[in-house]
């Protein structure tokens, strides 16, 4: 295997590009571009729900993985952050109920991510309230997309959860090496993996996808053949700690990229 690129998985792209939607005065964004920001946005909270599992996960079978336990706190903080954004600024009753609700599920994982111990019923319990924090995060990211109706809305969605499904994948191989719920982890991977490919042949197939796009991509298919790579290395119940960190840095390295291919449709004319 080629040596991993171990570039800074723990400074985000998308932790460094400050929405300059986000920093208005509260006024509901309703031209097509601000709208792209928002649904950026939003769809980011959807990576950060399996991010934040994932590095507890990583921090918990990897002892004194510095990195996991940074990517863990980075992810909640920014989580908190654009959910007060995406609150203040929602165009509707509606959705403003939606990050409502959100918030609640939030502070509810946050208080178990905070007593949560390794034994398998723990982390199935924190699984199913990561998975409420998903589904409320993606209804928001609809909800905004709807709003804005426009192919480019559609596309930074798309392009937005395959941030999401480069972390739930990881999320998957990490309880399945722990063992918890084996069968099912593996069946949730392999799921994450086929929507993975066909989104990502969809975004080069898009007529709005410009060249700079398109290498962005490439670059993302090179971070896709390494990830790949990883998570093939998996003995369920078997914790490997090499093999997990690889799958850790990978993923990683392919968010970064699809972060950045995200902001880029983001900042395409609606």
């Amino acid at each position: 295997m080629m040596k991993l690129q171990r570039r800074s998985f723990v400074a985000l792209a998308c932790a460094a590009l400050p929405s300059a939607w986000a920093q208005g005065t509260g006024a509901a964004p309703w031209t097509p571009a601000e709208l792209n920001l928002a649904i950026n946005m939003a769809g980011r909270q959807r990576m950060l729900s399996q991010r934040v599992i994932k590095a507890w996960l990583a921090s918990t079978m990897l002892p004194g993985h510095a990195a996991a336990l940074k990517v863990l706190e980075s992810s909640k903080s920014l989580f908190e952050k654009q959910l007060t954004d995406l609150s203040a600024k929602a165009p509707s009753q509606e959705i403003r109920s939606t990050y409502l609700s959100l918030a609640a599920s939030w502070n509810d994982l946050q208080s178990l991510l905070g007593s949560t111990t390794s034994t398998p019923d723990a982390v199935r319990t924190l699984i199913r309230a990561d998975a409420r924090v998903l589904s409320l995060a993606h209804q928001g990211t609809q909800q905004y997309e709807a709003v804005q109706n426009q192919a480019t809305g559609a596309l930074v969605n798309l392009a937005g959860r395959q941030r999401m499904l480069t972390q739930r994948m990881a999320k998957f191989y990490f309880t399945s090496a722990m063992g918890v719920d084996t069968d099912a982890s593996m069946a949730e991977l392999q799921k994450a993996r086929g929507e993975f490919e066909a989104a990502l042949a969809r975004l080069k197939a898009a007529p709005e996808a410009t060249p700079r796009i398109l290498a962005e991509l490439q670059l993302g298919e090179t971070q896709w053949v390494f990830f790949q790579h990883a998570l093939k290395r998996l003995d369920p119940g078997t914790p490997n700690k090499t093999y997990l960190s690889d799958v850790f840095v990978t993923s990683e390295n392919l968010l970064q990229v699809m972060d950045k291919v995200t902001h880029l449709f983001a900042s395409l004319e609606a």
